[in-house]
């Protein structure tokens, strides 16, 4: 995360100018309301809360969002944490204005439906007039507005506070501005129910939260362009994390874990932690009655929950499946449980209907499975992680309709406070352990051995001594596929007497329609960058079939669709039926589990035409949705364990369709392609690469572009095949350490024996720049590869790429995939996303490794400190006891 003065570790510049300049700007448009009601005695209404709130969620949210993202991909755990997670706070205050500046509006003078009208003319007198509209008081959903402001705002203190301790482990700037933002939340959940002193004492906080932010970003920005620390604030820690504590053993038996996800985006566990102890602390509130309606606190629920879903995506991006999977899985609870009871404080039915509506519904048993799912990936993680998910099961259990009303929600907030405290503790544990790349806060450790593991989950198979590798095919995503499936499936799942029911309708919209639809959305997102031969067509399909669904079935009959519109949905539901047949077939080429699904899914779709034609067997269409779901809590927990031991250790089936891949194909091929194990293919490549071409090629660690140093203009082309910022460096690839010992670079002794215990192999080293490269043949390229002061060296240890720079001469490489997304493992993924922008790819089949490189800044090795830049496929541990062990052996 840290960085030498000379080379900047944040490829994407300096995202942290923006987030603090949110966070001040923010704070300064409170400021000037809080400071206008002390001086007025008149607190903001109508538009001026509404406009506030406004550009609250544009600057504080939006643009805080933007800085988060770029954090992540600057590889900075804490700031890319906390400017997610201020944005949330930014925009649920923003929420929070809008809501106070819509209820001080007047009153709204609606039409009154002809029944109340007919009803209301036979018990007036007749000197009273009647007319067709009434005065309808500020809307019930809008209660508690206060009540939910300070719901809000306490676990944002409690988080806001962790991040000033852990800021000031990396500078003196960060921990005043995070510090500042922790008090000014007291005084205005202070301010909220108490006289207007509260509000001074925030704005002067505020204040103080916009020079910090100022003169920070200004440091920022002065390092940005500078390349060194013009202003002081950062590079200083006020305490150094890294010099506490003692490396913990139990931290090396997930070194293994952590070589499988991809490093070059920062770990956003914190995040997804941090997410899941603000929506439970709302519901604890609500559950013990301190809010009377959740209005507004389903705002502040969504908005985390778009924060949480950032957290699954940059797991996703780490090739992380687990944490994809959880925080997926959570983000979905979360904002389904929200609008659950946003919809039950909005009707307006009997408590009968309401309870025996909520008795109905069955959803809530696939969550209470899918947290069983979770407990058993977690025991290859440590047991801090298994007591998080076993008390998410203790958590979707507690939510289970059938528990009556009266101790319903007492349940709840217990286990929402537990759940509450246990992601709070996991939120500062994880960000402390992130942040010194070392177990400083107690885990506990990994539960079960992974072989122990392995072996149980075998026991289902007929060759338990085989571990066949994952496929191609199959994705990071693929249980969160089946999960949001599974979830919509089983809430669609209803009898007869269920469908006339109005609260039964009104409560089952968001649970098919948020799981089945907008997160399947997402999933079909990740399933886009994933690689794979038929991205994400399957579940970007069901995102359709069960909206079509909820439309039809839950809101067409609370609407009372007229028979015409029904034939409409008839139509529809024959166009889904032959769309999924074709699903089938692309089912087919991955496994049985997923062809059974769809399979299934044609029958549930033939129920769903019957239904509009009023000829719904209803006990056939229950059996066809909980066979559905059964399949979809298989297909879950399987494609999670193998995605986290990378084997087929639960059995999915083979594909009946099996692509054979023929050579002959190649000229259909967006590209040329050349074999690497032959001699004629590697001067075929050697030869597009002088020619100024730009090539796909295997290396040690992941596949990656190359372009001949002689040729800058190809350099140029990498940065717009991959769509590459320009500030994020180049660095140069050569053959053995001997090249340098050649071209007589200034390194000092302890470098050059640093290098040659390190290379060939995963790591990658930056050092000074000099005239030594025009000597080693990067003359041309000089001012495109590398900073302007620093170059990165790299030395595969790979025969192939080896014997291509001894031909071509340096080459400058890059990872082989769009800017942004997960590395390339095999050349049909390079031929795949790029292809069609290269002159040729040499095909190896599988790397050797699923990350890049580690990279370490030698900037400053001379005074005994190096710095891990990203750690890759190397552990940063192993890096520091090689450097370690090189430096006593130089004493």
């Amino acid at each position: 995360m840290a960085s030498s003065d000379g080379f900047p570790a944040s490829f994407y510049g300096e995202p942290g100018v923006l987030g603090m300049l949110s966070n001040g700007i923010s704070a300064f448009l409170v400021l000037l309301q809080n400071f206008h009601t002390a001086h007025t005695g008149t607190a903001p209404a109508g538009v001026e809360n509404i406009l506030a709130g406004v550009h609250l969620i544009l600057i504080g949210g939006v643009c805080q969002l933007v800085a988060g993202m770029l954090s992540f991909r600057k590889y900075d755990h804490l700031s890319g944490t906390a400017f997610i997670g201020y944005a949330a706070l930014w925009g649920s205050y923003g929420a929070t204005r809008i809501y106070f500046g819509a209820s001080a509006q007047t009153p709204t003078i609606v039409p009154l439906p002809a029944q109340i009208m007919n009803n209301l003319s036979t018990n007036m007198t007749s000197n009273m007039s009647l007319t067709a509209t009434v005065v309808i008081p500020v809307c019930h959903v809008c209660l508690s507005i206060k009540e939910t402001a300070i719901a809000g705002l306490v676990p944002y203190i409690l988080l806001s506070f962790l991040l000033a301790f852990c800021s000031a482990t990396v500078n003196y700037i960060m921990p005043l501005v995070f510090g500042a933002i922790t008090a000014t939340l007291v005084f205005e959940a202070v301010g909220l129910v108490a006289s207007s002193w509260a509000l001074v004492v925030s704005g002067v906080l505020e204040l103080l939260i916009l020079m910090c932010a100022i003169y920070g970003s200004a440091a920022l920005l002065g390092k940005g362009l500078t390349q060194r620390l013009v202003l002081k604030g950062f590079g200083t820690p006020l305490f150094n994390v890294l010099l506490l504590g003692t490396t913990n053993s139990g931290s090396a038996q997930k070194i293994g874990q952590e070589k499988k996800k991809n490093t070059k985006y920062a770990e956003p566990m914190a995040l997804g932690f941090f997410c899941d102890t603000v929506a439970p602390f709302i519901f604890a509130f609500y559950s013990f009655g301190y809010m009377k309606s959740f209005g507004v606190g389903v705002a502040w629920v969504s908005i985390i929950t778009v924060a949480q879903l950032f957290s699954s995506y940059y797991a996703h991006l780490r090739q992380d499946c687990y944490h994809t999977t959880k925080f997926g899985l959570h983000a979905t609870y979360w904002l389904i449980k929200a609008w659950d009871e946003f919809v039950l404080s909005a009707l307006v039915l009997e408590d009968g209907k309401v309870a025996s509506g909520r008795e109905a519904m069955v959803g809530n048993w696939f969550f209470v499975m899918a947290g069983v799912m979770l407990c058993v990936g977690s025991l290859n993680t440590d047991v801090l992680e298994l007591i998080h998910n076993m008390l998410f099961v203790l958590l979707t259990l507690s939510t289970i309709p059938q528990i009556a009303l009266q101790g319903y929600y007492i349940f709840f907030g217990v286990a929402c406070s537990l759940f509450t405290a246990a992601s709070l503790y996991c939120t500062f544990s994880r960000l402390i352990n992130t942040i010194a790349e070392k177990s400083l806060i107690p885990v506990g450790p990994q539960p079960i051995s992974s072989e122990m593991l392995k072996k149980a989950l075998m026991c289902c198979r007929a060759n338990q001594g085989d571990q066949e590798a994952l496929p191609q095919t199959d994705q990071g995503s693929d249980a969160l596929f089946y999960i949001s499936n599974g979830v919509a499936a089983l809430s669609a799942l209803h009898a007869r007497s269920s469908s006339l029911n109005p609260a039964f309708l009104h409560l089952t919209v968001p649970w098919v329609l948020i799981s089945g639809a907008i997160i399947q959305a997402y999933v079909s997102r990740l399933q886009v960058t994933g690689g794979g031969r038929f991205g994400s067509v399957i579940p970007t399909i069901y995102v359709a079939v069960w909206a079509t669904w909820t439309w039809f079935r839950f809101s067409g009959n609370l609407l009372q669709l007229s028979a015409e519109a029904a034939y409409g949905f008839t139509a529809g539901a024959i166009a889904l039926l032959v769309i999924n047949a074709f699903l089938m077939l692309i089912a087919a080429y991955r496994n049985l589990v997923l062809l059974f699904l769809t399979s299934v899914m044609e029958v549930v779709l033939v129920c769903f035409l019957l239904s509009t034609l009023q000829r719904l067997p209803y006990e056939f269409e229950i059996a066809m949705l909980a066979l559905f779901s059964i399949i979809c809590i298989y297909g879950a927990l399987a494609s999670l364990v193998n995605c986290i031991f990378s084997n087929r250790l639960l059995p999915m089936g083979p594909p009946l369709i099996k692509e054979k891949v023929r050579w002959e194909s190649v000229p259909e091929l967006p590209c040329p392609v050349a074999n690497s194990r032959l001699t004629s293919s590697l001067m075929k490549i050697a030869g597009l690469l002088e020619e100024g071409g730009v090539c796909g090629v295997p290396t040690d660690t992941v596949y990656a572009l190359a372009a001949s140093c002689k040729n800058p203009r190809a350099i140029e082309n990498i940065y717009n095949i991959k769509d590459r910022p320009a500030e994020k460096p180049i660095c140069i690839c050569i053959s053995n350490v001997e090249q340098l010992v050649e071209a007589k670079p200034p390194f000092s002794p302890l470098l050059w024996e640093f290098m040659r215990n390190v290379y060939p192999g995963g790591i990658s080293c930056i050092v000074s720049k000099g005239d030594w490269l025009f000597k080693l043949g990067v003359g041309p390229a000089y001012d495109r590869v590398g900073t302007k002061d620093s170059i990165m060296i790299r030395v595969p240890d790979h025969t192939v790429i080896g014997h291509l720079c001894d031909i071509t001469g340096p080459l400058a490489i890059t990872s082989a995939n769009p800017s942004g997304e997960p590395d390339s493992t095999h050349h049909t993924m390079v031929i795949n996303r790029l292809g069609h922008k290269l002159q040729g790819v040499l095909c190896d089949g599988d790397s050797n490794e699923v990350v890049a490189s580690t990279v370490v800044n030698c900037l400053k090795i001379d005074e005994g400190t190096i710095t891990i830049v990203r750690e890759g496929c190397v552990p940063a541990v192993k890096v520091h006891q090689i450097f370690e062990r090189v430096k006593s052996t130089m004493v």
